[in-house]
């Protein structure tokens, strides 16, 4: 049976969080979990993670994987809640270290915080294979937006192409947090682009114009005719230079601060202090 992809939209976020699987009573991934965050008064919820929930109860699924496509910086992850709820294993690229290393200094986070990944079940290399149930899947390294994105091929036809590429009228995703190379994203772009026209592309955010309701999927042959920022006859150095001034017009995401200092732990909160209350940093002037 081919994949059967299941898509939930956060509003706050602008995040898809997919659930993808080969048929009910079977195994999933849930890619790219939101976990709910007030950053005025500083509550986290479940609101998002437990829709994910009751689709995976209803359809009788068991959770094998829990995939982050990268350490996201506009929504916090809620992987551990949901292993928590229904097992699975957390698993994101193997450059998260890079990541990690950048991260633990700006956070001045805590001596012992290990910047190997090992916060994280699974570290996919570029091109591992796994399987979702009997659904084949490759693990593809597409740096750029950073250094660890990556995007989950599914049984030869649908890509999940995380912060990689955004529906064609919207473009592509920026390049200007720590470790983000516009270079590498065209080239992560053009690998993508290179399957066949009918392969499925699973966005992880639409961003769309006020004359359309967002959406998550478009195919290689639409963003290769379409893509606003990367369609067929943009070449390198004409991508580089529209991302790189594009990019400095951008302000920072909303929930940066707080996400990224989460994410790099595979969504766990910082220990709690001598009080028992957990805190997250803001470090002043540094971005």
């Amino acid at each position: 049976m081919p994949a059967q992809i299941q898509s939930f939209l956060d509003p706050a976020s602008k995040t898809y969080t997919h659930v993808v699987y080969e048929h009910d009573g079977g195994q999933c991934a849930v890619v790219d979990p939101v976990l709910d965050y007030d950053p005025a008064s500083g509550r986290s919820g479940t609101e998002q993670a437990d829709r994910v929930i009751a689709f995976v109860k209803e359809h009788q699924l068991t959770v094998q994987w829990l995939l982050e496509t990268h350490a996201h910086a506009d929504h916090l992850s809620a992987a551990p809640y949901l292993r928590r709820e229904l097992g699975g294993k957390i698993a994101i690229g193997e450059s998260i270290g890079q990541v990690q290393n950048v991260f633990k200094t700006l956070f001045n986070l805590e001596p012992h915080f290990a910047v190997d990944g090992s916060q994280f079940d699974h570290l996919f290399a570029p091109d591992e294979s796994f399987l979702i149930g009997n659904l084949k899947a490759t693990a593809l390294h597409v740096p750029g937006h950073t250094p660890a994105d990556m995007a989950y091929l599914i049984d030869g036809d649908v890509i999940l192409v995380g912060d990689t590429l955004f529906m064609p009228d919207v473009g592509t995703a920026r390049c200007d947090f720590p470790g983000g190379n516009a270079h590498q994203l065209y080239a992560s772009i053009r690998k993508l682009l290179a399957f066949p026209a009918g392969v499925r592309l699973y966005v992880c955010h639409d961003y769309p114009p006020e004359e359309r309701e967002p959406h998550c999927i478009s195919t290689v042959g639409e963003q290769r005719q379409h893509n606003i920022h990367v369609r067929d006859g943009i070449d390198e150095a004409s991508f580089v230079a529209m991302r790189t001034q594009r990019d400095k017009t951008l302000g920072m995401p909303t929930l940066l601060l707080p996400a990224i200092q989460v994410n790099v732990r595979a969504g766990h909160l910082p220990p709690a202090e001598d009080n028992g209350v957990t805190y997250l940093k803001i470090p002043i002037n540094q971005l």
